[in-house]
């Protein structure tokens, strides 16, 4: 199929973007690197009548380690690519230098955008995963307003944001690496490149143990527990199997859903330790 026709404006600067996104609210969407949005208005699963280009906004194509704040900064326009080749990356967000090698395949990354990841929202997609376990943020803009919100309370479903119609997911940032911390990272595809039938990251110290999973709930899920062990970490899991609600679809039973998510995230724990 191809897309309904539309409008394509190309924002050379933020401001150019925002005033546009003022106009046309909920008319308009923003492209960034197009590799989610492209094949959604392909389908015509969205109809925008104006299309609001970032890509080549300069000032939106960034990424630095804030220490004030101790994020790693990724701005709108900045690709998944220029994020994963960073070399400081896997000293800096260890998660997300584990989770990159599992998103699709390296030419999608080279164009995608991370914040583009985010603001699509896809449950099963490893990016929201990685920042809702890290307990991130994303920073949102209008003409009007800048507003941060943290990761758990952005996603709202599947497919669906906390993002206002005049707004632009600015940046999204992840914390930095603290002490003591250690971390896992897993999934379970068709093939390659798909997407995970069930992710799970972890984020473990010597006191506690953090557990997001994605593709099972309309969102990704986090869990927190003491440092657990043997049965009691076994039950846990368990019981984190059945509250996430998985569901039977055309790939995958929720019966196989529940026992990936119990062995899967046994592995990331213990990976992590």
């Amino acid at each position: 199929m191809k897309p309904a026709s539309f409008d394509y404006i190309r924002a050379m600067t933020t401001q150019d973007a925002l005033d546009t996104l003022a106009q046309t609210g909920e008319d308009a969407r923003v492209l960034a690197g197009g590799q989610s949005l492209m094949a959604v208005l392909n389908m015509r699963l969205a109809q925008p009548r104006v299309l609001v280009d970032i890509s080549r906004t300069d000032e939106l194509n960034a990424v630095h380690a804030d220490t004030q704040t101790q994020r790693l900064v990724v701005s709108a326009a900045a690709t998944q690519g220029s994020v994963e080749w960073r070399p400081t990356l896997r000293d800096e967000v260890p998660l997300l230098a584990m989770a990159f090698p599992h998103i699709s395949h390296f030419q999608i990354r080279n164009r995608g955008t991370v914040c583009g990841s985010i603001a699509h929202a896809d449950p099963s997609a490893e990016l929201p995963l990685v920042l809702t376990a890290l307990g991130g943020d994303i920073v949102l803009r209008s003409k009007k307003k800048r507003r941060s919100l943290p990761a758990d309370d952005f996603f709202q479903g599947m497919l669906l944001t906390a993002r206002e119609p005049d707004e632009i997911v600015e940046a999204v940032r992840f914390p930095l690496k603290q002490r003591g911390e250690r971390f896992g990272f897993t999934e379970c595809s068709a093939r390659h490149g798909d997407f995970a039938m069930v992710a799970c990251a972890a984020v473990v110290t010597d006191d506690a143990i953090r557990i997001a999973v994605g593709g099972v709930a309309d969102r990704p899920k986090v869990e927190t527990w003491p440092r657990l062990r043997g049965d009691d970490l076994r039950g846990a899991l368990n019981d984190l199997s059945w509250k996430l609600g998985a569901q039977d679809d055309a790939y995958i039973s929720a019966k196989y859903r529940r026992h990936l998510v119990r062995e899967l995230g046994w592995r990331v724990i213990e990976e992590a330790k």
